[in-house]
């Protein structure tokens, strides 16, 4: 697999894990998901789209995935359960899908919003 279908297929495994945890209500789109535009929306099931809260890189192969994940919570948990949640969600199936390294990846998550 090229290291671009590998970073699309990260990105997507990393927007389900944190999209289906409980107390996520959705990932924050960028910039560019918040541009509207005449064109219409691409498939949900899209590297692109699922990776509006999510950012990923691997500056080297030798250096760990940093994983950057912007989301909104849902209200009646506390922020920062939901972010930990996630982190350690994130963590857990960066190591499965990478069990040969011994740091897979460094993990941040930021609250940036509840409903």
């Amino acid at each position: 697999m090229t290291r671009t279908a590998v970073h699309a297929t990260l990105v997507e495994e990393i927007a389900r894990v944190v999209e289906d945890l409980p107390g996520v209500a959705f990932l924050r789109p960028g910039l560019t998901g918040l541009l509207r535009s005449a064109l219409p929306r691409p498939d949900r099931s899209t590297a692109a789209t699922a990776s509006a809260g999510v950012r990923v890189s691997r500056p080297s192969g030798a250096e760990p995935w940093r994983v950057e994940i912007s989301l909104v919570a849902r209200r009646h948990l506390r922020g920062v359960d939901v972010a930990r949640a996630a982190r350690r969600a994130v963590e857990e199936r960066v190591a499965a899908l990478f069990p040969a390294e011994t740091t897979p990846a460094q993990v941040s998550v930021t609250v940036t919003g509840l409903v």
